[in-house]
């Protein structure tokens, strides 16, 4: 059984940092990429970040430079490391394995 287990989330002031993790079972985060979506009130889920098994990365424009995406293999676990956050950056975030399997989410807000 395939589990994805985000944690990190939670509420930060504008120009903080967070750090995402997605703890994954039952799937190596390096035989299929791994990626982060996020989804706001009234919008569609969209993609964050995408960490491809060669070590290949895709961001989308609204946080390159800002975001970093990454993986440790020995804890099968994939990270979003989030700086110089934005209100606009306030969303659930959802780890993804590309054949598939979604975490559950976890909530990120940006606000004073």
């Amino acid at each position: 059984q395939v589990q994805l287990v985000e944690s990190g989330g939670g509420l930060v002031q504008p120009g903080g940092s967070l750090r995402l993790s997605c703890e994954a079972s039952g799937i190596l985060f390096n035989t299929y990429a791994g990626a982060w979506y996020r989804q706001s009130p009234g919008n569609e889920r969209e993609l964050v970040a995408l960490l491809t098994i060669y070590g290949i990365t895709t961001y989308a424009d609204s946080v390159k430079g800002r975001f970093t995406i990454s993986r440790d293999n020995a804890k099968n676990t994939l990270y979003l490391q989030m700086n110089s956050l934005k209100p606009e950056d306030t969303a659930v975030y959802y780890c993804h394995s590309v054949v598939g399997y979604w975490g559950q989410g976890t909530q990120v807000t940006v606000s004073f």
